[in-house]
């Protein structure tokens, strides 16, 4: 790969980064770049540069990687939990939960809340599970700061391994296949989170921030764009929504949140992005190159989306002088079954400069 112009040296290497990302928190995320880490690290280390924008940060990793290499890194994400896990562990340097603090969440109810087991009766977890989360979350709202965002981000991550597959689109055992994961009560996979969220903050000496916003209306200018958008795909559907709608809503415990109350899996109402549909993500594509024209963009795509490769080296080029493609054999950990054709896939890594 023919080297971007390098603004500033990094403040450690890509193999010391990779390393440090293998203490992250991982969370079944559809769409998550954890197997293109190292190849993501070398191209932002010929990239160069201070200060980064992950506009769709998504599970977290790539801003976790980010601060890992000493970017002054600004995450994103127009949906509520992954900027929590963000504000737990890249915009947060050495807050960390104590014995005493998990005790506390622990406890006994405090308020005596019970949303979660009422509106969700009999759906996701076990009724003792349910009151957990009612309970934990009695204690958490008394929280501020870090300490309130890693609580929170254990106990989502806790709900999402929990549930088979982490998907919120079913609310059988269907794909329980015995792992101790789907059969470990919460409270206890909520002491194991924890500990994997405190073992994963660290200080790397540069400010990180956090924001919950819509890609177009980000502020500020950045050396480097790092873009994973949702992919619009040729068939089924990109919504997170969907997908995860229990952890978006136990995120921030529901309020101001809306449920669909007529469906089964009570998810909440789809938030539109221009991203998710074939007619509207050519332009949206276009605008945000535009919005960050003066950036250098790095764009990870999937083969199996829209549009393709040729189509975003067209409109790259409409704000880039020099557009690079590097093409990644990637076969995906999110399908509906082992032979899905739009498992396996070439990863796209653009880089316009």
């Amino acid at each position: 790969m023919t080297p971007v112009t390098i603004m500033t040296e990094l403040s450690a290497t890509p193999e010391a980064a990779v390393t440090r990302v293998g203490s992250f928190p991982r969370l079944r995320y559809m769409g998550s770049k954890y197997k293109l880490v190292p190849h993501l690290a070398e191209t932002f280390k010929q990239v160069g540069g201070r200060t980064v924008l992950d506009a769709f940060s998504g599970s977290g990793v790539v801003s976790y990687l980010l601060k890992g290499m000493g970017y002054e890194v600004t995450s994103n994400d127009f949906l509520y939990f992954p900027g929590v896990i963000s504000r737990a562990v890249v915009a947060n340097h050495e807050e960390k939960l104590s014995p005493d603090d998990v005790s506390v969440i622990l406890g006994p109810n405090r308020d005596g809340r019970s949303f979660i087991q009422t509106k969700f009766s009999g759906l996701y977890f076990t009724e003792e599970d349910r009151k957990f989360l009612d309970s934990a979350w009695s204690h958490i709202a008394q929280m501020s700061g870090a300490k309130r965002d890693l609580a929170t981000a254990a106990l989502v991550l806790s709900a999402a391994r929990k549930q088979p597959r982490g998907v919120f689109t079913f609310t059988d055992l269907r794909y329980d296949d015995g792992r101790r994961d789907l059969h470990l009560p919460l409270r206890d996979h909520f002491v194991e989170r924890v500990e994997e969220y405190n073992n994963a903050v660290f200080d790397s000496g540069v400010s990180c921030s956090t924001l919950t916003q819509d890609v177009f209306d980000i502020d500020g200018q950045y050396d480097v764009v790092y873009l994973d958008p949702p992919y619009a795909p040729p068939r089924d559907d990109n919504c997170y929504i969907k997908r995860y709608h229990f952890l978006e809503g136990l995120s921030q415990y529901w309020e101001g949140l809306k449920i669909m109350e007529k469906t089964k899996t009570k998810k909440l109402e789809k938030r539109y992005t221009p991203f998710s549909y074939k007619r509207t993500i050519e332009d949206a594509l276009l605008r945000t190159f535009q919005r960050f024209a003066d950036s250098t963009i790095v764009l990870s795509y999937s083969s199996n989306a829209v549009p393709d490769a040729e189509t975003i080296i067209r409109l790259l080029r409409s704000v880039k002088s020099s557009v690079e493609v590097i093409s990644l054999d990637h076969k995906y950990s999110f399908g509906t079954h082992s032979a899905a054709e739009r498992r396996t896939a070439s990863e796209y890594i653009f880089i316009g400069g």
